[in-house]
């Protein structure tokens, strides 16, 4: 997919080397869990978020001590943007300002007076670093959840634009905007008329979203349905798990959506049915295994893994490698031209070695 041609129009910023909004790609985010206090952890778990494909990572800063952290990944030369998530004390966010952190994450309702965000405001725009609006359904102003009775998509919506209106008071708009909750219905819709009532870039997440499988599914439902409106510009999955594992969530969603520059290899399976005769199950899971480990799943192809002739070259035609299961064989085919057959046992190698030798 051209994300670009159905791509709700957006202000663009910079967050370090990664720009956000405009025609910029889609970036995806991921947050460190370890303490910011534990500087060689932070930096390490940075390392592997970078390492995995990364393209910003957040930082809990919850204290004045904690912000040395940034100053230290800086000097120590990592490369990817970071984030300061502050809560609570405007003065720890003029501090990761000045230690040249890339972006800042703040809901303005909870580090105090206008004039503390004023301050804030001023800090980031002498040194050209945005401000992420952050708000969810647990940060909502007690005057409206009082006027909406709940977290609603509208009251969420409301928040998000006081807040952006409250930085564009003081002459910043530098401003990106995430609005989340848990309820993904309400995360697509809220997002969805956030993205009518301004021009600011959008990321997008569904808030604890829970363990891999479940956070992944909710995930995908949310963001991937906001993608394929043309909302959205950066994103992050949120798992109770490793956060490099969220990359990779991330990157099989936009794949899966089918958005240019992430496109990796597309394994197409059917689900089996009383026609299989071969071990289609098996022999899907060690062919992504032995992709994995053949360094394949980045290539920019579909392959597919077909249980019959009647779901093989037919419906298949267009994969541009594949297989085909009969009665103990295969048939090998590329965009529905049928290569050769191959005794089940074969199949797994034979493909890998083909995909080698065509297409990498």
């Amino acid at each position: 997919m051209d994300y670009n041609k159905i791509r709700r129009k957006t202000n663009k910023v910079s967050v370090g080397r990664v720009e956000i909004g405009g025609d910029a790609p889609l970036s995806v985010q991921s947050m460190t869990n370890t303490s910011a206090h534990d500087v060689e952890a932070t930096l390490s778990q940075i390392r592997a978020l970078e390492a995995a494909g990364c393209d910003i990572v957040r930082i809990a800063v919850p204290d004045l001590d904690a912000a040395e952290t940034i100053k230290r990944a800086k000097n120590e030369g990592i490369s990817v943007p970071l984030v300061a998530d502050i809560h609570f004390d405007y003065r720890i966010a003029l501090r990761c300002a000045e230690l040249g952190v890339d972006k800042i994450r703040i809901n303005p309702g909870n580090i105090g007076s206008d004039d503390r965000v004023r301050e804030v405001c001023r800090a980031c725009e002498a040194s050209d670093i945005p401000i992420r609006i952050g708000v969810n359904s647990g940060s909502l102003e007690k005057n409206i959840l009082e006027k909406y009775g709940s977290p609603t998509p509208e009251a969420l919506c409301e928040s998000a634009l006081h807040h952006a209106e409250l930085l564009e008071r003081f002459g910043f708009s530098n401003i990106v905007i995430s609005i989340k909750t848990t309820n993904v219905p309400d995360m697509i819709s809220a997002n969805r008329r956030l993205g009518e009532l301004c021009s600011y870039p959008l990321h997008l997440g569904v808030t604890e979203a829970g363990l891999y499988e479940r956070g992944l599914v909710r995930s995908a439902v949310g963001i991937g349905s906001l993608l394929c409106d043309g909302i959205g510009d950066t994103l992050r999955v949120s798992l109770t798990d490793d956060p490099v594992s969220e990359v990779a969530a991330a990157r099989k969603i936009l794949n899966a959506v089918g958005v240019d520059g992430v496109r990796g290899m597309n394994i197409i399976s059917c689900p089996t049915c009383g026609r299989t005769r071969v071990d289609l199950i098996g022999l899907a899971s060690a062919f992504e295994r032995a992709a994995a480990d053949a360094g394949l799943l980045g290539l920019p192809i579909d392959v597919a893994l077909m249980g019959c002739a009647v779901n093989g070259p037919g419906e298949a035609r267009e994969a541009d490698v594949g297989i085909a299961g009969g009665v103990g064989e295969a048939l090998l085919f590329e965009k529905g031209e049928v290569i050769c057959k191959i005794p089940e046992e074969d199949v797994v190698p034979a493909l890998i070695a083909r995909i080698k030798e065509k297409f990498q």
